[in-house]
Formats: C-alpha cells, structure tokens, sequence
C-alpha cells in the first residue's frame, strides 16, 4: 500500500533514525525551513532558513531519543500536511503540525513548517499506521 505523504513518512523516519542528517538528500536548492520549538512554559525557540538552516537544526538535535508518530497525514496538490506526536521513551513529549512543499518532479521538499508544543496533548483513539493514509 503507498502512503499519501510519502515525503512526511519519509522524513520522519530519516529524523528517528541513527542518521538524521540524510534528510538534506530530501531538500531542493531553493529549500526553505522554519521549525517553531516550544519548550513549555511560553519558551520557544525558532530554526529557520535554507539548507544552513536545516543544518543548524540537526545539529542541535538529540539522536535516538524522539519519535515521532504521523497520526492523521494527507496531501492537497504538491502540499502534504501532517499532524502528530513526539514520544520520548514511549511517553508522549509535544504535539506537531507539519506542512511541506513539495516538488512534484524530484518529490523533494521545497518548504517545511513544523510547529511544535508540548503544552498541548491531543485525546487519541487510535494512531495511522505506518504505510497507510489517513
């Protein structure tokens, strides 16, 4: 079965993975970024830009610790959109939304929002499996 948002499932899971730094193979040239970071407690802390963008924010990153789960994910012309959890050790860490561009010669990224908070946890009945569409 293929996925509707085969850019998110992909770049999640390169994200998850010992080797994160493999999403800059998904980006176009003209990639632009912007990552909004809550901390909790109305700190926030934004990672935007081009590729050097996305560069610093893997840089910060914590490896191996964070997973994220897409729960609902779908896509509208060249734009996948996502909602979802980050867990840390199984335990749920923030909730995100994420909007990527995507070009639809190469299916690389050309513009990625992500907000994230874990001010907010959302009630859920059940998680979309990975493969299949929302």
């Amino acid at each position: 079965m293929t996925s509707e948002t085969p850019l998110l499932d992909a770049w999640f899971a390169t994200m998850d993975s010992d080797e994160p730094e493999r999403v800059l193979k998904k980006i176009t040239d003209d990639f632009q970024m912007s990552v909004v970071f809550s901390k909790g407690d109305a700190q926030t802390a934004e990672f935007c830009g081009d590729r050097a963008g996305l560069v610093g924010y893997l840089e910060q990153r914590e490896k191996n610790t964070l997973v994220h789960h897409l729960v609902r994910a779908t896509a509208v012309g060249d734009v996948e959109l996502g909602f979802g959890l980050v867990t840390r050790d199984g335990r749920f860490e923030a909730s995100f939304n994420v909007s990527a561009l995507v070009d639809p010669a190469s299916g690389k990224c050309r513009r990625l929002l992500i907000c994230r908070t874990p001010e907010i946890a959302f009630p859920l009945s059940e998680q979309r499996s990975k493969g299949t569409t929302a």
